[in-house]
């Protein structure tokens, strides 16, 4: 499980995203100048699921499916010019630490950067606020108070994500995801709101727009986690429901198209026609078949906390928290989803649940890229692939830890495989474990990496 422990002594999730302009056909890019598209042909016309009609790789083309939601497609976008798409420089990793930046947040859960921002970070706290920071500063009065709006029942709910529009600047939008508690019903939304037209400082609350709300039937798991990739659409990883062994129905929520427990999920936020307000529209590539539903893009997830994708080629990391034996980091190259990750048939890369069948090759489930036994952590903070140009050495590697003991790992991809897989650096940025309970890693727009503790710290990987 990701349980946070009790309010009055743990630590959490705090994360920057990293904010890529990767922008749908439908944006405007006269605010990402430094980016280099390329166009592709208009896409077919969409199936009768209502997805969107493939397009070349690009400007993917749109499409509207018989009664179906209409979509569009990504932009290829060249790396951002302004991380280190660079490789290190050695192959051993450079001393490291941990520097504090700013402490006095309430059970802060994320943090993240707008694109192009280069002053202020906003952090989220669990209990419904988002709050901006400027170098050590947080200001007066929150960016946003949903409390009202936030369950937090249980420990694991609360405000769980948040991710700013590829074209903030200009449209001034932003989605957060939340659990929701109404007359005992427990729900989770995805919401989208603008920033005041006053004051960029705050932001609307009259602008809440609901994009996809659906029921929770346990108070943990809930993932949560809300990020543009790099085709500029919107993903939200879901935890499986909640409970224990994803006892939900005969397959398990991870294994049920049908529900979005257990998934990740990727909508196209630029356009409509889907979801329960029309809202969105379903991209390409999402999966199909009967009974699947459009918003899906890959499955077999148990509690996805925290994924994020390398800004320099698309690739996606998900560090999924196990049951009862392993913790694991799963890894999706650019644009290749409709992906099974394995749970709740499997724990990691073992056998869980043979009932069911247990056979990744046959069966097609995608084996994790580094895992670890509950004798090394119990659960899993996935984080970020640094890159920064403070840290030349630690270019293309991809840091995670463990929340419950504060235990650091590193790993690199090259080429669809690992190196430095799963190697422990404890001791060199975290030495006896000072920090830990970490909630989640961030990424600022220059490709920093911060890390956020429940008790309201934020810290920043330094070199020593």
């Amino acid at each position: 499980m990701k349980n946070f422990g009790s309010f009055s002594a743990s630590a959490s999730r705090a994360l920057a995203l990293s904010s890529i302009c990767a922008l749908s056909a439908a944006l405007a890019i006269s605010s990402c100048s430094d980016k280099k598209t390329t166009e592709g042909e208009n896409g077919g016309s969409g199936d009768t699921t209502g997805n969107a009609g493939s397009g070349e790789s690009g400007k993917a083309g749109t499409g509207n499916g018989s009664g179906g939601a209409s979509g569009t497609g990504g932009i290829a976008i060249v790396p951002d010019p302004a991380k280190d798409c660079g490789a290190a420089s050695g192959a051993n990793l450079p001393a490291l630490k941990l520097t504090q930046v700013a402490d006095g947040f309430t059970h802060p859960i994320f943090i993240t950067q707008p694109h192009g921002e280069t002053e202020r970070l906003f952090v989220v706290e669990k209990a419904g606020t988002i709050k901006i920071l400027r170098g050590s500063t947080i200001a007066g009065t929150p960016f946003l108070d949903i409390s009202d709006e936030v369950s937090e029942r249980y420990e694991e709910m609360g405000l769980l994500g948040l991710a700013f529009h590829p074209d903030y600047a200009n449209n001034g939008k932003f989605y957060v995801y939340y659990a929701n508690l109404t007359n005992n019903t427990s729900t989770r939304r995805l919401v989208e709101y603008k920033r005041s037209n006053d004051n960029p400082d705050l932001a609307d609350p009259g602008s809440a727009r609901l994009l996809l709300s659906f029921d929770h039937p346990e108070d943990n798991h809930n993932g949560g986690h809300l990020a543009f990739g790099s085709d500029g659409f919107l993903y939200l990883g879901v935890g499986d429901g909640g409970g224990a062994n994803d006892a939900h129905g005969a397959t398990g929520n991870g294994q049920n198209l049908g529900v979005f427990l257990g998934k990740m999920l990727r909508l196209d936020v630029n356009g409509s026609g889907a979801g329960p307000n029309q809202a969105y529209a379903i991209p390409a590539g999402n999966m199909t078949g009967n009974g699947t539903l459009p918003e899906i893009w890959s499955y077999g997830l148990r509690n996805p906390w925290r994924y994020s994708f390398d800004p320099c080629t698309g690739d996606m990391y998900i560090g999924d928290v196990g049951q009862d034996k392993i913790e694991e980091v799963d890894f999706e190259p650019a644009q290749n989803g409709g992906r099974n990750y394995g749970w709740r048939l499997m724990e990691a890369d073992a056998c869980f649940n043979p009932n069911s069948g247990c056979n990744a090759a046959t069966q097609k489930l995608i084996l994790p890229v580094a895992s670890y036994q509950h004798s090394v952590g119990q659960s899993i903070t996935g984080g970020y692939v640094y890159r920064g140009h403070a840290i030349p050495d630690l270019r293309g590697t991809y840091l995670y830890t463990d929340y419950e003991n504060g235990r650091f790992f590193a790993l690199r991809m090259s080429n669809g495989t690992t190196s430095m897989q799963g190697t422990e650096i404890t001791d060199n940025i975290n030495p006896g474990r000072a920090v830990d309970r970490i909630g989640s890693f961030g990424q600022d727009e220059a490709g920093e990496i911060y890390v956020v503790n429940f008790d309201g710290a934020l810290f920043r990987i330094d070199a020593k």
